[in-house]
C-alpha cells in the first residue's frame, strides 16, 4: 500500500465511522483544561520564585525558562515512537503523576527553607521532559476519537479553552501570589496534575500499534523524511520554528522587563500576561471563518503578519501607567499565532498517513518546539549584554520574519494548503 493510499483510506474511515461517545472528548477536554489552568499559573509563579525568593539574575531567569523547553530538543523524536508503541492512557496518567511529584517538591522544599535555584531548575527539567511525552501522545489521541470532518472545530475548542486558561491563569496567579507568595501559587499547578491524572484514568485505553520489527531509529528517520520532503508540512514546520523561537524569547523577557524595567507588581503583571490568552481566544473563535474566507494558506500568512505588526506596540510600555501597549501587542501576536497553529495542526492530523501520524507530530515538534530553549537563552544573552529594552525591541521587530518567510515559499503562492 502506498502512502497516498493509506492517507486516502484513513480519510474515508474517519468520514464514515461514527465518532466516539461525546463523553470521551469532554473528559479529555476537562483534564486538559484543569492541567492547562494550573500550568498557566506556574508560568507566572516559577520565574517570580526565581526573581523574588532566590534573587536570580537575568540569565538565570532565562535559563529557567529554557530548561522546561530543552526536552523538546532531546526527547521529541523518540517520543513519537514511544507514543506509537505504549498504551496511551497509561502513559498519560504516569506522566501527570511525574509532573505532580516534581512540581510538588518545590513548595515542600520552600516550607523547610531548603529551596535552591538548582532544585528549581531540576524541577523545570523533569516537568518539561514529562510534558514532551504527554503532549506528543495527546496529539495522536484527538484524531483517534474525533472524525476528520470535526477536527478543525475540535482543535478550535481546544485552542479556545487553552486561551481561556491562559487568560485567567496569569490573573489568578497574580492574585494568588499577592495573597500567598509565588511558592503558594505552585501548589495550584501541583494539584491540577493530580486531577488530570484521575480524569484521564477514566478514558478508554488505546491500543499501541503492532510491532513491525523495525528499529526505533529507522522509524524516526521515516517520519523525518516524510515531514522534510512534504511541500506543505515542511515549510509550515520552518514557519512554526521561527515563530516559537520568537515567542520563547518574548516569554523569557516579559516578567524581567515588566517587573524590573517597567515596575509592575505581580497583579499587574498577571493582567498584562492574561492578554496573551485574550488574543489566542479571539483567534481560536475566528480561525475557521478566516481560513474559509481567505483560504487556509493565505489565512495563516495574513494573520501572522498582522500579529507581528501589532507586537511592535509592546516595547512602548515604560511604566505601569502605559502597560496597555504591551498588553495590546501581546494579544495581537497571540491572535495571529493561534490561527496558524490551528490550521497547520489540523492539516497534519487529517493529511498524514495513520501509521506515520505520531512520528509526523513528533518530528514537527522536535524542530519547532526545539527552538523554544534557544529563543529563551538568546533573549537572556541579549538582555544581559544589550539591555532588556533593546532585547525586547529586537524580538518584536523580528516577529514579522516568520510570515514573510512563508510568503516566499510555495505555500505563499497558493490559496489553500491542500492544493499543493
Amino acid at each position: 500500500m502506498t502512502v497516498q493510499q493509506a492517507a486516502s483510506g484513513l480519510e474515508e474511515r474517519r468520514q464514515d465511522e461514527d465518532p466516539s461517545p461525546p463523553g470521551v472528548f469532554w473528559r479529555y477536554w476537562t483534564a486538559a483544561t484543569v492541567s492547562n489552568a494550573g500550568t498557566a499559573v506556574t508560568a507566572l509563579a516559577l520565574p517570580l520564585v526565581a526573581l523574588t525568593v532566590l534573587d536570580a539574575t537575568a540569565f538565570q531567569t532565562a535559563l529557567l525558562a529554557a530548561a522546561g523547553q530543552l526536552c523538546w530538543l532531546l526527547l521529541s523524536l523518540p517520543a513519537g515512537v514511544v507514543a506509537q508503541r505504549v498504551p496511551l492512557r497509561r502513559l498519560q496518567v504516569v506522566l501527570d503523576l511525574v509532573r505532580f511529584l516534581a512540581l510538588g517538591s518545590l513548595p515542600v522544599a520552600w516550607w523547610f527553607d531548603a529551596l535552591t535555584y538548582g532544585h528549581l531548575l531540576f524541577a523545570a527539567l523533569v516537568t518539561g521532559a514529562a510534558t514532551v511525552l504527554f503532549d506528543i501522545g495527546n496529539s495522536t489521541f484527538l484524531p483517534a476519537v474525533v472524525p476528520a470532518r470535526q477536527l478543525a472545530a475540535r482543535n478550535s475548542v481546544m485552542s479556545g479553552t487553552h486561551a481561556v486558561t491562559d487568560t485567567g491563569g496569569p490573573s489568578l496567579g497574580g492574585v494568588l501570589i499577592g495573597a500567598t507568595g509565588p511558592v503558594g501559587a505552585l501548589v495550584v499547578d501541583t494539584a491540577s496534575y493530580l486531577v488530570s491524572a484521575v480524569l484521564l484514568r477514566t478514558l478508554p485505553e488505546s491500543r499501541p500499534a503492532p510491532r513491525t520489527g523495525e528499529s526505533a531509529l529507522r522509524l524516526i528517520r521515516e517520519g523525518w523524511r516524510y515531514v522534510t520532503r512534504h511541500p506543505v508540512i515542511g515549510p509550515c514546520m520552518i514557519w512554526a520554528t521561527a515563530a516559537n523561537f520568537l515567542n520563547a524569547a518574548l516569554v523569557a523577557l516579559t516578567p524581567l522587563y515588566l517587573v524590573r524595567e517597567a515596575g509592575l507588581n505581580s497583579v499587574q503583571l498577571g493582567l498584562v500576561l492574561a492578554m496573551d490568552g485574550v488574543g489566542a481566544l479571539a483567534g481560536s473563535f475566528v480561525a475557521v471563518r478566516v481560513t474559509r474566507r481567505l483560504g487556509t494558506a493565505r489565512g495563516i500568512i495574513v494573520a501572522d503578519l498582522a500579529g507581528g505588526a501589532l507586537l511592535l506596540l509592546a516595547p512602548l510600555t515604560t511604566s505601569a501607567g502605559d502597560a496597555f501597549w504591551f498588553a495590546l501587542g501581546n494579544a495581537g501576536f497571540a491572535f495571529g499565532s493561534v490561527i496558524g497553529s490551528i490550521t497547520t495542526r489540523t492539516y497534519r492530523q487529517t493529511q498524514s498517513p495513520p501509521e506515520l501520524l505520531s512520528r509526523v507530530m513528533a518530528t514537527v515538534r522536535f524542530v519547532s518546539w526545539g527552538a523554544l530553549p534557544l529563543g529563551a537563552l538568546t533573549a537572556g544573552l541579549l538582555a544581559t549584554y544589550a539591555g532588556t529594552h533593546a532585547a525586547l525591541w529586537t524580538v518584536c521587530a523580528a516577529a514579522l520574519l516568520p510570515g514573510l518567510y512563508l510568503l516566499a515559499t510555495p505555500v505563499g503562492r497558493a490559496r489553500d494548503l491542500r492544493i499543493l
